[in-house]
């Protein structure tokens, strides 16, 4: 069985997004946050991408190697974006997509449990909505928050409303330059 791990930027108020889907808060990562990023991206054999996320990041992602000044890691990101085997959820999109990308747009909280009860590699989670539905339904096994020193009042939050609680063993702390603090918890089961 996989494990299933969701992890964003957040706002110390909780938000992955400030009203309007504003992502600005978040400024360019320290090299230290973008490569610990990286280490995640590159330990998990599949990313699972709600259809906002998913706009927000193919453009940049697919080609961001071939732009002039683009560091080490960058350059890792870029190849391991294309090559990780990914499943976007979305009733919306229509069509086929690139990039070693599977498009979903059947029911995101059977295909998830599907996906993880497979062998292989972790996955990741990426996107606040998507992850809701995984949230309520007790799918994800590790939350990892990279918390930024900013509030924005209101927006797209980290966690969503559950039918019942979750409860978690802190596994990690990390202060990173700038002020960004990474907390990793595991669900107890």
């Amino acid at each position: 069985m996989r494990k299933l791990i969701y992890g964003m930027n957040v706002t110390l108020d909780g938000y992955t997004a400030a009203a309007g889907d504003d992502i600005d808060w978040s400024g360019p990562p320290s090299d230290e946050l973008f490569q610990w990023w990286l280490d995640q991206e590159l330990a998990s054999g599949l990313t699972l991408y709600g259809r906002k996320l998913w706009e927000a990041m193919s453009p940049y992602w697919s080609t961001a190697d071939q732009q002039p000044g683009a560091t080490p890691a960058e350059l890792a990101f870029a190849r391991n974006w294309r090559d990780t085997p990914k499943v976007v959820f979305s009733s919306t999109l229509r069509g086929s997509l690139d990039w070693n990308t599977r498009l979903f747009d059947g029911d995101p909280v059977a295909e998830i449990a599907r996906l993880k009860a497979e062998a292989g590699a972790q996955m990741t989670i990426g996107g606040a909505t998507l992850a809701a539905a995984a949230m309520r339904a007790g799918l994800i096994d590790e939350y990892m928050l990279a918390t930024h020193q900013v509030l924005v009042g209101g927006g797209t939050p980290f966690f969503t409303a559950l039918g019942s609680w979750v409860n978690l063993n802190l596994v990690e702390t990390r202060t990173f330059p700038g002020g960004v603090v990474l907390t990793r918890y595991e669900a107890r089961r």
